[in-house]
């Protein structure tokens, strides 16, 4: 059974999509930008604080879906500038215990609302 999360903890989408789908047992979460969920606003000039931001919108959505950062098993972080790559880590680090979750990082050339960095993830739920 497809199970759709959406909550006020984390950025509305901003198009036809959901902000995590739950089917047997893995939620998917859809890429997470730095926007404040309450006013719509972008958080922060630089990559570590749109990185801070984006994380804890991760970590509301994920823990929306029913389970925990701890739990998350792969994530795909886009980011503008590869050269912010050393300080997202940092703050990527604070978020996820180890051992850590598979991850992806791709630089790209532009992203929703023109900030510097979107996450998404996949996690398994607790049995």
């Amino acid at each position: 059974m497809k199970v759709i999360t959406n909550t006020d903890k984390a950025p509305a989408a901003i198009g036809p999509y959901s902000q995590a789908v739950t089917i047997n047992g893995i939620v998917y979460t859809s890429g997470v930008i730095p926007v404040n969920p309450a006013t719509g606003e972008v958080v922060g000039s630089t990559a570590s604080q749109q990185a801070e931001q984006a994380l804890a919108n991760l970590k509301n959505l994920v823990e929306a879906s029913g389970t925990s950062m701890k739990n998350v098993i792969k994530t795909t972080v886009f980011i503008k500038n590869m050269d912010d790559f050393a300080s997202i880590n940092e703050v990527y680090a604070k978020y996820f215990p180890e051992p850590y979750p598979a991850r992806s990082c791709v630089e790209v050339a532009r992203l929703p609302k023109d900030v510097l960095i979107e996450i998404e993830a996949s996690a398994f739920l607790q049995q």
